[in-house]
């Protein structure tokens, strides 16, 4: 099942069910307005509109119209949590050894992970607004799902029976901002603004055999300006799967039904693969030339990420975000 939520103009937009192709669609009426109803009363819900989807791509649903991404929002605007974690650990080595660091053991037993801010989540054409782009723009691609309740102290298999959405996700950071709050002691908040997601989040039933293991198994495409700057693996490097990444989650606290958990940026230690962010990109630099030599994002810069399903058809619809200031016409604020 596909599910996507239209921008009516409230806070929540409107649930719609898409086609398995993304090519039509059909809003939810008397089913369910909001994708947070559904996952608050997902084993009533959710079998219906299992049904209006198999309708609609049989083409036999009562008043379908062309699917657009562009007007869509997250699918959940604004969600009850949004934690990501680093679950794919090149990343982490690269970007440690540019500044003379270490992996830590302790990091490939118990996963790194961020709360983020979850009370505006972009939509995938939304432009990133930002002040200054001195501040370090840079896009990190990921993948991410979304939960029903999850016990405290739930194990990571009874954590991953949890998994009810997946979903693409560009985490925005102002990488020059990681550093000073980190210096400060304090968790990241001013370096990580608001996230994006894909037009469509999909039932783990609909990627086929490229779900198992509590890990996608499929490449995720990045470009930049047009160009293509990473085709990566999601599956077999993923160090800790995500019923291991919601566990840790719930190991002191439990978890509310609509939480995203995020895999963190997808990262492969073969360099053919190319990278999810820029970071890692200066990284690699820094490690062969001893400085970075790409910069990060300007004004104008456009990010694709999208991933393909074992059909060769788009599986969520891609991101697609330009960076602009943060009004319109300004030059970085003072």
């Amino acid at each position: 099942m596909k599910l996507a939520t239209f921008n009516d103009g409230s806070r929540d937009g409107q649930l719609m069910v898409v086609s398995r192709d993304l090519g039509q669609a059909q809003f939810a009426t008397g089913i369910a307005s909001r994708l947070q109803q559904v996952l608050d009363d997902w084993n009533f819900l959710s079998p219906q509109l299992e049904e209006l989807y198999q309708r609609l791509n049989s083409g036999k649903a009562p008043r379908p119209f062309a699917f657009d991404a562009r007007e869509c929002r997250a699918p959940l605007p604004r969600a009850y949590q949004w934690a990501d974690g680093s679950a794919f650990l090149s990343h982490i080595e690269r970007v440690r050894r540019a500044r003379g660091a270490d992996l830590p053991e302790r990091l490939r037993s118990e996963p790194l992970m961020v709360q983020g801010g979850s009370d505006d989540l972009l939509g995938p054409h939304e432009d990133f607004r930002v002040a200054k782009v001195a501040w370090g723009v840079d896009f990190a691609a990921g993948l991410a799902v979304v939960t029903g309740d999850v016990r405290i102290g739930a194990r990571a298999d009874e954590a991953l029976d949890s998994v009810r959405l997946l979903m693409l996700a560009n985490d925005w950071t102002l990488r020059e901002r990681v550093g000073p709050e980190l210096a400060r002691g304090s968790g990241l908040v001013q370096s990580k603004p608001a996230t994006a997601f894909s037009p469509v989040a999909v039932t783990p039933d609909e990627l086929g055999p490229a779900w198992h293991g509590g890990r996608v198994h499929l490449q995720l495409d990045v470009h930049l300006n047009g160009r293509r700057v990473g085709r990566c693996d999601t599956g077999p490097e993923m160090a800790f799967h995500f019923g291991q990444l919601i566990a840790h989650l719930a190991k002191t606290r439990p978890v509310r039904a609509g939480s995203i958990i995020g895999s963190g940026t997808v990262s492969n230690d073969e360099r053919e693969h190319g990278v999810c962010c820029i970071a890692e990109q200066r990284a690699l630099e820094t490690i062969d030339h001893g400085e970075p030599r790409t910069p990060f994002l300007q004004y104008g810069d456009r990010v694709h990420i999208e991933m393909l399903g074992s059909d060769g058809r788009s599986l969520c619809g891609a991101i697609e975000q330009r960076v602009s200031p943060l009004r319109p016409g300004a030059q970085d604020a003072d």
